[in-house]
């Protein structure tokens, strides 16, 4: 099995920032992908970012580019979610997961809360 675990959420004022950590222990693959998804109340939840850890490639949703960087450290087994220039509409808990190569998401961490105030 695999376990994600997330941390670093919190509260923040608008225009400011916050890192989130995903430490990942278990299981190991020798290809994989770790996503960030998150999901605001009422709202289903949505692809935010993610990282070949592989070969260090990345993806943005187009409401974070230019805001927000994933990051990894494959020693530490850890991925990375630098939020800058948060805004209201960023709040949400915050998920990291693992994606098989060939497969879905299929290994969630529990979330973290990440709440941007006006």
């Amino acid at each position: 099995q695999v376990q994600l675990v997330e941390s670093g959420g919190g509260l923040v004022q608008a225009g400011g920032s916050l890192r989130l950590s995903c430490a990942r222990s278990g299981r190991t693959f020798s290809s994989y992908v770790m996503g960030w998804f998150r999901q605001a109340p009422g709202k289903e939840r949505e692809f935010v970012t993610a990282i070949s850890m592989s070969d260090g490639s990345t993806y943005y949703a187009d409401s974070v580019k230019g805001r927000f960087t994933i990051s990894r450290d494959n020693a530490k087994n850890m991925v990375y979610l630098q939020m800058n220039s948060l805004k209201p509409e960023d709040t949400a808990i915050y998920y990291c997961a693992l994606r098989r190569s060939g497969k879905g998401y299929d290994y969630w961490g529990q979330g973290t809360q990440v709440t941007v105030s006006s």
